[in-house]
């Protein structure tokens, strides 16, 4: 969420800030400082309210032991116990509301992420790799897998629904493959890995920016606090929830299974694997200083496009404009990865810097190594992350980049140690 300092010193900067991502806010943040304002005013009441109480519960015993009558300032004790307890109701109230409307904002875009509305206007900040020109029409990679035996959609239909896949054979091994291959590549860079819950719980939800905006894409487990995590961003980044942090920064990549009901998506790459119910990803999370931040989205950047050069899979970067930010983000990176079938580029990484946004919703500060270990002396750390990649986005661009004419499928060169050896994924009959 954002610093409510910053809203209190300027409403009008923030407001601003808002307004990049197209949509006004101003509202939202006027109310904010109306309920900030009130509640400082009832915390004053409050405790002026409480200091009288403690003088005259003082003078009472006096008063008695002179013989003195008393009567009058127990009723005043009275008129003032019931002004305190109306002033603690409408506290509990004007705080309910104002951590509501904080946890709905939005958070502010960087200074340096460019203007515009939605994905039209995205910034291409660099490409790697030429798409491949075929002597043949390329095949969608869903029609290659059903014709390899090794993508089965309709039985998935049967057994659960629509957008889910059994993977068969060699499709079976190669996600395994690519997911062991970036689990091993990011761990080499440095990375600690995290094998986390696939449930996680409310508060880490709304931890990470998930609750309460976007509980309809989420998958809940019903007559539970639980949720299932629709990224192992969610408990990667809950991992230090409530904690003080030294040594940063601090990586993580992890797998997970990821569970999206996709609320309003219909019709859009819905078929094969590019937007799918449950699908596969590594994800990469750094804990930074603030001052590192901007460096350190850089290097996570890096190190997710250095999978797919690995893997010599075709990709574009780009820079997302304010009104295509997601709502927790403070800068994005897409990675675009090339599809043949589709003849453009499509997402397959986002790689973002949330600032203190997640952090100050989570708890998670930090201290230097020479610094104390009380919370008033801390500061909120950055938190960032990006897909390292998605496992079934990176199967589907293999299957369609090097598919061959006859229908086999080449395997690239970095995976072929993950399938013993094996070079090409061909139809057993």
């Amino acid at each position: 969420m954002l610093d409510i300092r910053l809203i209190r010193e300027d409403a009008g900067r923030v407001a601003s800030a808002l307004a990049r991502r197209g949509a006004d806010y101003s509202g939202d943040v006027a109310r904010v400082s109306e309920l900030d304002a009130r509640r400082r005013a009832l915390l004053q009441e409050i405790e002026g309210g409480k200091a009288e109480q403690n003088a005259a519960s003082k003078q009472i015993p006096l008063i008695k032991k002179a013989g003195g009558d008393v009567s009058e300032l127990m009723s005043r004790m009275k008129d003032i116990a019931a002004r305190v307890g109306e002033g603690e109701a409408e506290l509990r109230a004007v705080g309910d509301e104002l951590n509501s409307l904080l946890l709905r904002l939005p958070n502010m875009p960087d200074p340096s992420v460019p203007d515009g509305r939605d994905g039209d206007d995205n910034v291409e900040t660099r490409r790697w790799g030429r798409p491949r020109e075929f002597d043949f029409e390329p095949k969608a990679h869903w029609a290659i897998g059903e014709a390899l035996g090794i993508l089965d959609p309709a039985r998935a239909a049967k057994v659960t629904g629509a957008r889910f896949h059994f993977y068969k054979g060699m499709g079976a091994r190669l996600e395994r493959a690519v997911i062991n291959f970036f689990l091993d590549s990011h761990a080499a860079a440095g990375y600690t890995e995290i094998f986390p819950p696939f449930l996680v719980n409310r508060a880490s939800m709304t931890g990470t920016g998930q609750l309460p905006k976007f509980e309809e894409d989420a998958f809940a487990v019903r007559d539970t606090d639980y949720f299932l995590a629709p990224t192992a961003e969610v408990p990667v980044t809950n991992l230090h929830r409530d904690e003080i942090l030294t040594g940063l920064p601090i990586s993580y990549c992890a797998y997970s299974a990821c569970f999206r009901a996709e609320a309003g998506s219909a019709g859009r790459d819905t078929r094969g694997l590019i937007r799918q119910h449950q699908f596969n990803k590594i994800e990469l999370v750094k804990f930074t200083a603030p001052d590192d931040s901007r460096a350190q989205l850089e290097r996570l950047t890096a190190d997710a496009e250095s999978v797919l050069r690995a893997l010599e899979l075709p990709y574009r970067t780009v820079c997302l404009c304010a009104g295509d930010l997601g709502s927790s983000s403070a800068k994005t990176y897409d990675l675009e990865v090339w599809m043949p079938s589709y003849g453009r580029y499509v997402e397959i990484s986002s790689c973002s810097n949330f600032k203190d946004y997640q952090a100050r919703r989570a708890g998670i500060r930090f201290r230097s190594e020479a610094g104390g270990s009380a919370k008033a002396g801390c500061e909120y750390v950055h938190t960032l992350n990006g897909s390292g990649v998605a496992a079934g986005r990176t199967t589907a661009a293999i299957l369609e980049n090097f598919q061959r004419a006859d229908g086999g499928v080449d395997i690239p060169r970095a995976l072929s140690p993950y399938l013993g050896g094996a070079s090409e994924i061909i139809k057993n009959y």
